[in-house]
């Protein structure tokens, strides 16, 4: 099964080039963020005329993730447990049935610039409430994934210029702390399982001319419970859609589980 993360950085504007990526990389399923769109504005028959189901959890002008599955979701909810009154459209989960049942989560989590300041808060708190469901699955030993746009560079090697992201929040020492407690319960990042090393980056800028030097960051991460872990085959960047017509400003992240 060939499970991706996605900030399509709003379904509009990419109404070209997600369904030509799909085409080409056919993933089974899909975790998309940032779709910027209502649940019944959502462009449902662009993907389900091939062959997914789509469930969205949905908000208008901005955040919003979507799953879009080539098999069958089942108890599928939306926003992240800890706060009833929060919002914001950042949290999407359910299971998947294939030869086994895997519950995938899908999330966007808060960016939290400027800081300190509340969306800094914001972010922190959120991440507290990440912790305690990533908790919750793993003391269930389920076969999951929290995969998505995490807002969050994890070491000096996941950027080309960590010295110019030493104060943002993406790179706080309070963010990465945040993000370590949440990997140090028993979670494994899929992508540096296999593959090490700095120039691995999942987002370019559209500044600056960010893409054309390649300075970029690594911010979309798929976290594994042990489960899940041992099923894992195979991990990618497809890099080179960030350079195609009218691009995200992300660029999808994969995992191969057997399952």
């Amino acid at each position: 099964m060939k499970i991706a993360t996605f900030n399509i950085n709003g379904i509009k504007a990419r109404a070209a080039a997600l369904p030509d990526w799909l085409d080409s990389a056919q993933p089974d399923v899909v975790l998309l963020q940032e779709i910027k769109s209502v649940d019944e504005a959502f462009p449902r028959e662009l993907f389900e005329e091939r062959g997914y189901q789509v469930e969205t959890h949905g908000q208008k002008s901005f955040n919003g993730v979507a799953i879009l599955s080539k098999l069958p979701l089942e108890d599928v909810t939306r926003g992240l447990p800890g706060d009833d009154s929060d919002e914001q459209a950042r949290w999407i989960e359910a299971t998947v049935v294939g030869k086994q049942a895997i519950r995938l989560c899908g999330l966007y989590l808060p960016n939290g610039n400027p800081a300190p300041g509340p969306k800094y808060d914001y972010k922190l708190g959120w991440m507290e409430r990440l912790r305690a469901r990533a908790q919750q699955l793993l003391d269930g030993e389920e076969i999951a994934l929290m995969a998505g746009d995490y807002n969050i560079i994890p070491q000096a090697e996941d950027a080309k210029r960590p010295d110019a992201w030493r104060e943002d929040a993406l790179f706080r020492l309070e963010s990465r702390e945040a993000f370590r407690r949440i990997v140090n319960l028993g979670f494994t990042d899929a992508f540096r399982a296999r593959v090490g090393g700095p120039g691995h980056y999942s987002f370019w800028d559209y500044q600056a001319g960010a893409w054309n030097r390649d300075d970029g960051i690594r911010i979309d991460h798929l976290l594994l419970t042990p489960q899940c872990a041992d099923l894992l085959r195979d991990v990618g960047i497809d890099k080179e859609i960030r350079g195609f017509d009218k691009p995200s400003d992300h660029v999808p992240v994969w995992a191969e589980i057997d399952i």
